[in-house]
C-alpha cells in the first residue's frame, strides 16, 4: 500500500439461539425450510399488537458482553429504526441506540465499541426474471450486533476477528453463527488515507464467509488507492461484493443515524438491569463456561502441544472433547499427552475425512489410550499404530487383541533379534561392506530388511543398537 494506511471497522449482526423471536412467541427456527410458517400477527406487525421483550435475548448479550470485558449497562431502552424495505413489516425496526446493552470490551487485540439487541428483518429472494419473494420466518429473531472501533489494518486481522467472535458465541452457546446459513453477517467500514486523518468510509455490506470478507476488504482497499491515486474522490456509500466478478459494486448512498428518525419505542418498557438478580455479574459468571483463550492458554502451558494441535481442539468441539478425555486417561503424562495429539490431529482427523462415520465411531477413549501407551512404550511402531487405529475406526474392538491378531506386537526379545541380524548380516556382505567403509547411511536398509523377515513386528530401535554393535 505503500504511503497509505487503511482503516477498518466491523460491524456483525450474530442471530441468537432463542426458542422464540425477540418480541414476541412465534418459533426461533434457523433451520426451518418452508416459507411463512413460523409468524404471527406481532411479527407481521397486524395493527393493536404489542411486543413482549425476550429475556434469554438480553441475557444472552450481557454474557457476550461480560466475556468482552465490556461494561453492561444498567439503563438500557430499545428504539425504532425507521426505514422502509419490503422486509421491515412495521416499516421500522427495533433496535438500540443511544443505551446499548454493552459499551466497550475487546477480543483478539480489537476493541470494541458497543454490543446491541435489535430484531432481524425478513429474508428476500430475487429470481432471475425481476421477482421478489419475501419468507417472514426470520423476521423478527433476536440479533444481536457488535460494532468494533476503527481500528484494524488489514483484511487477515478483520477475519481473525470475526472467526474469534464466531468461537465466542458458539463457547457461549448464545448463537451458533454459522454464516452460510445466515447465522452471522459482517459488514465492513473501509477507509484509505496518506496522512493522520481518516478517510471517507466506505461500508461493505453482507459479507458471508470469512475468505469473502479478506477479498472483499482487500480489494475495496485497492480500488480506494487507486482511485485516489487516479484523481477521483470516494463517495461515502454502501457496496456489495459480487463474487463471481470477485468485486465491490455501489449499491446506494450511505445512511447518516439521522436518516433514521431513531426514537425510543413507546411500546416497550425501560430496563433497570441493576433490578433484574438474574442480570447481575455474579449470577452472569456462574454461566460463562472457559473461552477459547483461556483453552488456549491452558493447552499451551499444561501439555506443551503445537499451535496447530491447539486450534483444533478449540473450533472443534467433537476433537476437543476427545482430547480432553484421553487426558485423564493418560494420567496426564505430557509425553504421552503430545503423542496422543500428534494422533489425533493427523490420524483421526484424515479417517474422519474420508469416511461419513458420525464421531469416532470405534474408537473409545481407553482404547485410543493403550494405543499411546503401548506406542510410547516401543510395544507397538509408528506403523503398527495407525494400522490399530484404522481398524478401532472402522470395525471398533480392543487395542490389545486387534494387535495381537494382527502380529504388530513388537519383538524386544534380544536373543530372537541377534538370531534375526546374524541372518541378515550374512546375506548382505556389501552392504556390511559398505558400512565399514564409513557409509553409515546403510544400516537403514538393514534395519529395513531385518523388519521384513520379521513381517514388521521387530523393534526398529532395538534392532538399530544390536546391529550397530555387532557391525564394529
Amino acid at each position: 500500500m505503500g504511503k497509505y494506511k487503511a482503516t477498518i471497522g466491523l460491524e456483525i449482526h450474530a442471530e441468537l439461539k432463542t426458542k422464540t423471536k425477540m418480541f414476541c412467541n412465534s418459533k426461533n427456527d434457523a433451520d426451518e425450510t418452508r416459507p411463512n410458517v413460523n409468524i404471527c400477527p406481532v411479527c407481521m406487525a397486524h395493527p393493536g399488537t404489542l411486543p413482549v421483550i425476550n429475556k434469554q435475548a438480553v441475557k444472552s448479550v450481557l454474557k457476550v458482553g461480560l466475556a468482552l470485558d465490556g461494561q453492561l449497562a444498567d439503563f438500557t431502552e430499545f428504539d425504532r429504526k425507521n426505514y422502509f424495505y419490503p422486509d421491515i413489516p412495521k416499516g421500522y425496526q427495533i433496535s438500540q441506540y443511544k443505551y446499548p446493552l454493552v459499551s466497550g470490551g475487546e477480543l483478539a487485540g480489537v476493541k470494541i465499541t458497543r454490543v446491541h439487541l435489535e430484531e432481524d428483518t425478513a429474508k428476500s429472494t430475487h429470481d432471475t426474471v425481476g421477482h421478489s419473494l419475501v419468507d417472514f420466518n426470520r423476521a423478527g429473531v433476536p440479533l444481536m450486533e457488535l460494532v468494533t472501533e476503527p481500528v484494524i489494518e488489514n483484511a487477515q486481522q478483520a477475519s481473525r476477528f470475526a472467526k474469534e467472535l464466531q468461537l465466542l458465541l458458539r463457547y457461549l452457546g448464545v448463537g451458533d453463527a454459522n454464516m452460510e446459513k445466515g447465522e452471522m453477517r459482517i459488514e465492513a467500514n473501509i477507509s484509505v488515507s496518506d496522512t493522520e486523518e481518516f478517510g471517507t468510509k466506505v461500508e461493505v455490506k453482507n459479507l458471508n464467509s470469512f475468505k469473502v470478507v479478506e477479498k472483499a476488504i482487500d480489494y475495496e482497499i485497492k480500488r480506494q488507492i487507486k482511485e485516489i491515486e487516479d484523481g477521483g474522490k470516494i463517495i461515502q456509500e454502501t457496496r456489495g461484493w459480487d463474487e463471481s466478478k470477485q468485486e465491490t459494486f455501489s449499491q446506494r448512498a450511505k445512511e447518516g443515524s439521522a436518516d433514521y428518525r431513531y426514537f425510543p419505542d413507546p411500546d416497550l418498557p425501560k430496563l433497570k438491569l441493576s433490578e433484574i438478580p438474574e442480570f447481575s455479574k455474579e449470577n452472569l459468571n456462574k454461566e460463562i463456561p472457559e473461552l477459547p483463550w483461556e483453552k488456549r492458554e491452558r493447552y499451551k502451558k499444561d501439555f506443551g502441544i503445537k499451535d496447530e494441535d491447539i486450534e483444533t481442539y478449540i473450533i472443534d468441539k467433537l476433537y476437543g472433547d476427545f482430547f480432553e478425555e484421553v487426558v485423564k486417561e493418560l494420567s496426564e503424562n505430557k509425553d504421552l499427552i503430545k503423542l496422543a495429539s500428534n494422533y489425533i490431529t493427523s490420524d483421526i482427523v484424515g479417517l474422519k475425512k474420508t469416511s461419513s462415520i458420525e464421531g469416532f465411531d470405534g474408537i473409545e477413549k481407553n482404547n485410543f489410550s493403550d494405543l499411546i501407551k503401548m506406542a510410547g512404550a516401543g510395544e507397538i511402531s509408528s506403523r503398527g499404530a495407525k494400522d490399530i487405529l484404522k481398524i478401532l475406526f472402522n470395525e471398533g474392538g480392543n487395542t490389545k487383541e486387534i494387535a495381537e491378531k494382527n502380529n504388530l506386537i513388537q519383538k524386544n526379545d534380544e536373543g530372537e533379534l541377534k538370531e534375526i541380524i546374524s541372518k541378515i548380516i550374512s546375506e548382505n556382505e556389501k552392504v556390511v561392506q559398505d558400512y565399514k567403509n564409513g557409509n553409515e547411511n546403510v544400516i537403514g536398509f538393514l534395519i529395513g530388511q531385518a523388519m521384513k523377515e520379521m513381517r514388521g513386528s521387530g523393534n526398529p530401535v532395538v534392532l538399530r543398537k544390536l546391529l550397530e554393535e555387532q557391525l564394529k
